[in-house]
């Protein structure tokens, strides 16, 4: 005890330093170097100069993500961001005028196929395998007209990389790096693929992305994770595989993905950010030009549907061939709560590191399990969500034995006050992983982005570690007793009916 209380203090201590060099990049820092602009059309413009390299990165958010769909079209929100890539009315193509009537062809054949497909009754099977040959036919007649991934092929001509997007529960991002002297192209691309995409290859693309629904179909913990979330969430879409639901993903259509990106893909709810070596007097100008195109619309309603209080445990079992694995999550308060710093604090407390409370018992003590942790914020944080706990037990130790340690731990931040140690630690290292995430271009766009988005203020960014700061011991002991509760618990697991080699023990992940 008295060691590891020493590795504590040398550890802070360390971290005091590191963290000391955020003053070169505090909020008055950068509030000096980031200019935000709503253009006419609604969207929000970020721009901060960082002239260390002659190169810069983007991040466009899009506020909107699997939340906004309903059964019938789920899957819908990832499907899009696929077609983001695919290009516009200028580029993917070698001949638009008439792509877009064989793509009129393509839809029309596959809405007659669809109905004839759909029907419970009186469908006949010979009039459908016509239709399904027509709308083949109208896809392959189509296709001559594509230029695969010309976008892609811009971009990485004229020196840009780490082409990426995502999509989540609540939120899409498009990214990638430019040099510094190719804006007016960056800003030509990203506005066009919002303006005019076209959404060739729809039905091609579907089908990928239905492949990619069957491969986490076959990994088990895929099968877990989505099984936890929909026993969690009865109501909110929270509770909706952002891929998808099978059925869906061979139903949803062209017709669909276009009401889909015009109700949600307005400049209201986007948010662009640039950071690197440019000046916002002389990229402001260009980014209105191209970007200020995109016609304004309605910010979409908030979402209505609220999760309704849970007052009975939920627990879901799988049997697999497979490492087994215990999970447990508690509903909680979304990121804008005023107590969210403290939940912060507790995932750091539980599972940051080798110092982490879990991995100290669980991993290094009682050798109960190869990793585990906790963490804030499942499946997303723009809504009430969850604090998650697990571990993959080792072999030889049971999945009942590491839920009980588990219980042990959170039974302690109840009933205990957290070591000054502890609670500095937790604190030093909030500083210290800003001042990670402030290392790059590409990452400080993102959070930027992101925290404007969820907040209404970049800021928010560095007064999250104000509000860390002011976490005490009373607040933390508060919080676990609010929510650690067994009426707010889901638990999920596996039990192996054959053993799977674990994984490596000592390998904890946060």
């Amino acid at each position: 005890m008295k060691n590891n209380r020493w590795h504590i203090l040398l550890v802070a201590a360390f971290l005091v330093g590191y963290a000391g060099l955020v003053g070169a990049q505090n909020l008055a820092s950068f509030e000096q170097r980031i200019t935000v602009k709503t253009l006419d059309n609604g969207l929000t413009v970020i721009v901060c100069e960082r002239p260390e390299a002659p190169v810069f990165s983007f991040f466009t958010h899009v506020d909107v993500g699997s939340d906004r769909e309903f059964p019938g079209i789920t899957g819908l929100a990832h499907m899009f961001e696929h077609m983001a890539f695919k290009g516009t009315d200028k580029i993917g193509t070698n001949d638009y005028a008439d792509e877009k009537g064989a793509l009129e062809k393509v839809e029309q054949s596959y809405q007659a196929y669809d109905q004839e497909r759909r029907k419970e009754i009186g469908r006949d099977d010979q009039r459908l395998t016509e239709l399904e040959k027509a709308w083949k036919d109208a896809m392959t007649a189509a296709q001559k007209y594509v230029v695969e991934n010309q976008f892609g092929q811009i971009v990485e001509q004229n020196g840009g990389t780490d082409l990426n997007a995502f999509t989540n529960n609540e939120e899409t991002g498009y990214s990638y790096s430019f040099p510094s002297n190719q804006v007016e192209l960056w800003a030509y691309l990203e506005s066009g693929r919002f303006l005019h995409p076209v959404l060739r290859e729809f039905y091609k693309e579907r089908e990928v992305v239905h492949e990619e629904r069957r491969l986490g179909e076959s990994n088990p913990h895929s099968r877990l994770s989505e099984q936890f979330v929909a026993a969690a969430y009865v109501a909110h879409p929270y509770g909706q595989p952002v891929v998808g639901w099978p059925s869906d993903l061979e139903s949803f259509s062209m017709t669909d993905a276009q009401a889909y990106y015009k109700k949600y893909y307005v400049p209201a709810s986007m948010i662009v950010t640039i950071v690197g070596d440019v000046k916002a007097s002389e990229v402001m100008p260009t980014i209105e030009k191209y970007f200020g195109r995109l016609p304004a619309g309605a910010k979409p309603e908030p979402l209505r549907t609220i999760e309704p209080p849970q007052n009975a445990e939920r627990i879901v079992i799988l049997h697999e061939t497979s490492q087994p694995i215990f999970i447990e999550g508690y509903h909680k308060p979304s990121a804008k709560d005023k107590d969210d710093a403290v939940y912060e604090a507790l995932e750091d407390l539980m599972s940051n590191g080798r110092t982490s409370r879990l991995y100290r018992s669980l991993v290094r003590d009682k050798r109960l399990a190869a990793r585990t942790g906790g963490f804030n914020g499942f499946p997303g944080s723009k809504y009430p969500n969850m604090f998650v706990f697990y571990a993959y037990p080792t072999p030889g130790h049971t999945l009942d034995q590491n839920r009980d340690a588990i219980h042990a731990a959170i039974e302690r931040l109840k009933n205990e006050d957290i070591t000054d140690e502890e609670l500095q630690m937790v604190k030093t290292r909030a500083k210290a992983d800003l001042l990670r995430g402030l290392g790059d271009n590409a990452g400080l766009a993102f959070q930027l982005g992101t925290t404007q988005s969820l907040y209404g203020d970049w800021r928010e960014l560095f007064r999250r570690v104000d509000e860390i700061e002011k976490v005490s011991k009373a607040n933390i002991r508060r919080v676990a007793n609010a929510t650690f509760v067994e009426s707010n618990r889901t638990v999920a697991m596996i039990e192996s009916t054959q053993l799977a080699t674990a994984p490596a023990a000592g390998k904890e992940t946060k």
